[in-house]
């Protein structure tokens, strides 16, 4: 999704997704002691369908020789709404069939199905009293919310709504799109007279018609209209309907971009909404799901032909999973009802690995190891004992993996699928190694399950806090704080530590360019495996001197108009307008819109400097006429971080940034090491006329 660009000395650490900007996934109610009995349904399921359908899918992602559209189509193609309604006449799916919809996520293992209700074009797919801007009005004429909900617990799954807080339809919804605000107005629309109360009536619909409900699954948050006071009285509303209902948190005001994560206040919401991504480290302590399509769209585009494989999209599972989160797999059927045959095919290929693999995601938890190179691990606690599951990538070692710096006993070992197959553990220095039968690596993705006694016990070898491995001078190396009992020990010279290797006592000074190894001991025995870091005594970048000051303030801004997936070259285009800017940001707010900032950056404090760019959608960071940063594509906001030695005085700056539609952002940050980093007055900004 993004790459980048390392040259002189500059170094890319990190790429995070948003979740160091936020602190936790939701804000429950303090006096719902029954949390746990609630979500326990949706912890144990992991899984779960997520199909986007509506009238956008009658278009197939295509209008006006353009086939970049989806469920978007109404406002990214800029569809006038008389026009728009015309699809009520179209919509006819004969090959809807709920039962087989319902028989294909219970196949393949998931535990939930999650359908668009109301999108955000505002047209509904069930029976609603309070429009006619719905299912009834279409040829179709059948509630086809009514069929799926009972088809689906007919087979054992939770029923669950997607529903749009936003609606390009309803005449009192506000702010009306950009494009369309003139040819129509706003009038008399009353957003909270009218418009909220018709919100919640439906939401009433959805909780009272159609049995037990799952989940509430809002969306379309995010603009200035819906306030977290509006939010959390819908919040209220649901659980008040539905005691037991699951509500994610774009409920309310304080989700985080795409990262999915709520910020902290009084923000209502069950469970983070990560989009199209698995956070790095998961998020631990907190509920999560992330939501993922199989190619590119959520709705149906007959053009879209990026399809992910169905490993990957097993991989993704076991990813989302051994994090302790949920996967919601998104499908998007065609006009007529039908799934795409190559979502059919990746349901069915997914289903074949969860019958025999399933005990390795339903009921787990996230697995006790930081890092695996041959894949991802799951766990379930019982009786004194817990279960390891480890989902097989790749094989590193031969016929073998390996389980670093877990000190338990382990009781068994036993391939999923064969019974009989011959696993074998030893001993292996701070950790355990596991042997499988060779014809294991012809299996998809093989899974064992290692039964240990106790609670998992790992030590995680060392970490360092700045990655970077630059210095200036002389170098101080952070480390995070070792576990309670043991000491990190370390070694410049490329040797692996032993019990008389000097103590680390939260960092390391250098003075020369090494490989620097720390290794945690107990006892004066290793018990985790060792963490290297190549450091490099580097020259800063110089500054350029001279009279930079007498330049005006702020960076020069270049404006372009388009529709891209990721940055355009912007030195074949004709910016729409040029002028100056004060701040690095994405104010004001625009789609579709390209931007490049030009100038000069003041450096007053020589060394190695840390530099977080954060973007929605993709960036480019340029600085001292190389590419420091590139955060390229279609995504929510993301943070890449970089390394580089800079020297006093001015340096050349380029930041590139594109946003199609959705939220935007746009961040910069820096500062040296040791300190933390801040976005960069005017004062320190230059550019010429």
């Amino acid at each position: 999704m993004m790459g980048y660009s390392m040259t002189r000395w500059m170094l890319v650490a990190a790429v995070v997704c948003s979740g160091l900007l936020c602190t936790r996934s939701h804000a429950a109610p303090a006096d719902d002691e029954r949390m746990d009995e609630r979500m326990g349904w949706w912890r144990d399921a992991r899984f779960g369908l997520f199909i986007h359908w509506g009238l956008y899918s009658e278009l197939e992602g295509e209008w006006g020789g353009n086939p970049g559209h989806a469920e978007w189509i109404r406002t990214t193609a800029q569809i006038p709404v008389d026009e728009y309604r015309t699809l009520l006449d179209e919509f006819n799916p004969t090959g809807f069939d709920a039962e087989a919809w319902a028989e294909m996520a219970a196949d393949a293992g998931m535990g939930y199905i999650v359908i668009t209700s109301k999108h955000h074009d505002g047209f509904c797919l069930f029976d609603s009293a309070h429009t006619e801007f719905d299912v009834m009005s279409t040829p179709f004429k059948r509630d086809i919310m009514a069929e799926l909900a009972e088809a689906t617990r007919a087979r054992g799954l939770k029923m669950g709504w997607y529903h749009s807080i936003m609606d390009w339809n309803h005449t009192d919804y506000l702010p009306r799109r950009g494009w369309e605000a003139e040819a129509r107005p706003a009038g008399d629309a009353d957003f909270e007279g009218r418009f909220v109360p018709y919100l919640r009536a439906q939401v009433r619909e959805l909780l009272t018609n159609y049995g037990d409900i799952g989940v509430m699954w809002f969306d379309g948050e995010w603009e200035n209209t819906w306030t977290p006071e509006l939010g959390n009285a819908l919040y209220d509303e649901c659980r008040k309907i539905q005691p037991g209902v699951i509500v994610n948190n774009r409920v309310s005001k304080g989700r985080d971009g795409m990262a999915g994560l709520t910020l902290d206040g009084d923000f209502a919401g069950d469970f983070g909404t990560p989009e199209q991504e698995v956070p790095a480290a998961g998020l631990p302590g907190v509920d999560w799901e992330s939501c993922i399509t199989m190619n590119d769209h959520w709705g149906w585009n007959r053009a879209d032909t990026n399809w992910k494989s169905s490993r990957q999209l097993i991989e993704t599972l076991c990813d989302t999973a051994s994090k302790g989160g949920n996967l919601l797999l998104n499908v998007g059927p065609k006009p007529d009802g039908t799934f795409p045959h190559e979502s059919v095919e990746r349901l069915a290929e997914i289903g074949d690995w969860m019958a025999v693999n399933g005990e390795s995601i339903r009921g787990t938890e996230a697995g006790p190891f930081e890092d695996l190179d041959w894949g991802r691990c799951t766990m379930k606690r019982g009786d004194g004992t817990t279960t390891l599951y480890l989902q097989i990538f790749q094989f590193r070692s031969g016929r073998s993996v390996r389980l670093p710096g877990l000190a338990n006993r382990v009781i068994s070992a036993r391939l999923l699928g064969r019974p009989d197959a011959d696993v074998r553990t030893v001993r292996d220095g701070p950790g355990v190694r596991v042997m499988l039968p060779m014809d294991a690596l012809r299996s998809t993705i093989p899974v064992v399950a290692v039964e240990i006694e106790g609670e998992p016990s790992v030590t995680p070898k060392p970490r360092f806090a700045d990655p970077f491995g630059l210095f200036v001078g002389e170098g101080e190396f952070r480390l995070e704080p070792s576990p309670e009992g043991v000491v990190a020990r370390y070694t410049t010279d490329g040797s692996v530590p032993t019990g008389a290797s000097p103590i680390a006592d939260g960092a390391v000074r250098v003075f020369r360019t090494g490989l620097l190894t720390v290794q945690h001991f107990a006892g004066g025995e290793a018990v985790s495996d060792p963490a290297r870091l190549v450091v490099r005594k580097v020259e800063p970048i110089s500054g350029r001197t001279g009279p930079m000051d007498a330049l005006p303030l702020g960076l020069r801004r270049e404006r372009y108009e388009g529709q891209w997936s990721v940055l355009p070259d912007m030195d074949t285009l004709e910016p729409v307008s040029v002028d100056r800017v004060t701040t690095i940001n994405a104010e004001p707010y625009a789609e579709n819109e390209a931007r490049r900032l030009s100038g000069w950056i003041r450096i007053d404090t020589p060394g190695v400097h840390r530099v977080r760019l954060r973007s929605d959608d993709g960036s480019r960071l340029t600085l001292d006429d190389e590419v420091l940063i590139s955060n390229d594509g279609l995504h929510g906001p993301v943070e890449a971080e970089a390394y580089t030695p800079l020297g006093e005085g001015w340096h050349p700056i380029v930041i590139e940034w594109f946003n199609r539609t959705g939220g935007a952002d746009l961040r910069l940050m820096m500062g040296p090491i040791g300190t933390e980093p801040v976005e960069i007055s005017e004062d320190r900004l230059r550019h010429r006329e």
